[in-house]
């Protein structure tokens, strides 16, 4: 579980405290001028501090999803128990990084996302000197592939000593009837251009953050302010840029290093809360994730995890250890795999 409490926004330039604890800090990255006209943007890396991070010998990169922040602690200090130094980046307009009169997330491109993930990696690697392995959830778990694609095709991510990438629950299409991926997706396209901050009608559904946060029926403790029960409101112009990014990764991507995917091994989409939600995905498909994780080019390996949540590091306390079984199997074949490759 986490217990926050706010800080005063932290100095640009400079490390400051952080709301998760002591073992926590943040970092402003300014960003300049919104593209999408919202005033100044600015994105906030969070570095663990561990006593383990002088005998380190890789680095992680964490990356959120969609109605969602950095708050997974737990996360942070199993990878430095592996010896893993950890960061993790709210990207603009999330978490940490929203200011006020920004909308929740909205991002006309995802590929604007590029600023400051190659910002976070750039400092990543100035502080550590090690190499990086990103992980990414959902939504991160669409933006980060797109990012190494295009991050090897200009330079390749050897250059970048990026070694590994791992994606818990990416979000990789549209679910619903195929009409949503067909004709839906035309009515999106058009209208995000048109009517880009425009809301889907898509009511309130609260069984996934019922389901996690400890007020309703779940375990963990985050701020509602970032990450509400019911999620943020979904604008056509932001999901024009998540179709566009689903399109451009079914055409096939090259990450350049091997890739980890988990998931839950069941979908049950439902619209109020009720037990199976502990033990399922309520928020995507998990047959298209297996459909499209091909798509990713290099050696992709793919775990469903028995009774898994959308976001498997957040399930049940067997769960959850059957998840960092799964990663730290991986983990370890990466090691030798690395070594053998040399």
């Amino acid at each position: 579980m986490t217990n926050e409490t706010q800080v005063t926004r932290p100095n640009t330039g400079t490390w400051q405290p952080d709301v998760l604890g002591a073992e926590y800090e943040q970092l402003t990255i300014p960003l300049g001028p919104d593209p999408d006209g919202e005033g100044t943007v600015e994105a906030t890396l969070v570095r663990h501090l561990a006593e383990t991070d002088d005998t380190a010998t890789s680095v992680v990169l964490y990356l959120h999803g969609f109605t969602d922040y950095f708050f997974h602690r737990h996360v942070a200090e199993h990878m430095a128990a592996r010896g893993h130094r950890f960061y993790a980046l709210d990207l603009r307009k999330c978490g940490r990084s929203r200011r006020p009169g920004q909308t929740a997330h909205y991002v006309s491109d995802l590929a604007l996302y590029d600023t400051e993930l190659n910002r976070a990696l750039e400092i990543v690697r100035k502080e550590t000197g090690l190499p990086v392995l990103v992980m990414a959830h959902s939504t991160g778990g669409l933006v980060a592939p797109l990012w190494l694609d295009r991050l090897h095709r200009a330079e390749g991510v050897a250059a970048q000593e990026i070694t590994g990438l791992v994606l818990n629950s990416p979000w990789f299409d549209l679910h619903g009837p195929s009409y949503y991926r067909t004709i839906g997706t035309t009515l999106i396209n058009g209208l995000g251009k048109l009517r880009s901050r425009t809301k889907l009608p898509t009511g309130e559904v609260s069984t996934y953050g019922s389901s996690l946060h400890h007020t309703a029926a779940g375990e963990w403790d985050y701020n509602l302010d970032w990450k509400p029960l019911t999620g943020f409101p979904i604008h056509f112009g932001w999901l024009r840029a998540i179709r566009q990014g689903h399109a451009r990764l079914q055409r096939g991507l090259d990450v350049g290093v091997p890739t980890l995917v988990l998931r839950s091994k069941m979908t049950r989409f439902m619209r109020e809360y009720g037990p199976a939600a502990d033990v399922s995905d309520v928020v995507l498909d998990v047959r298209q994730i297996q459909r499209w994780a091909g798509c990713l080019g290099d050696r992709t390996s793919i775990v469903p995890v028995e009774g898994a949540r959308h976001d498997v590091f957040l399930s049940s306390p067997p769960v959850r250890a059957q998840a960092f079984g799964e990663l730290d199997s991986w983990l370890d074949w990466l090691a030798a795999f690395r070594t053998e490759s040399r």
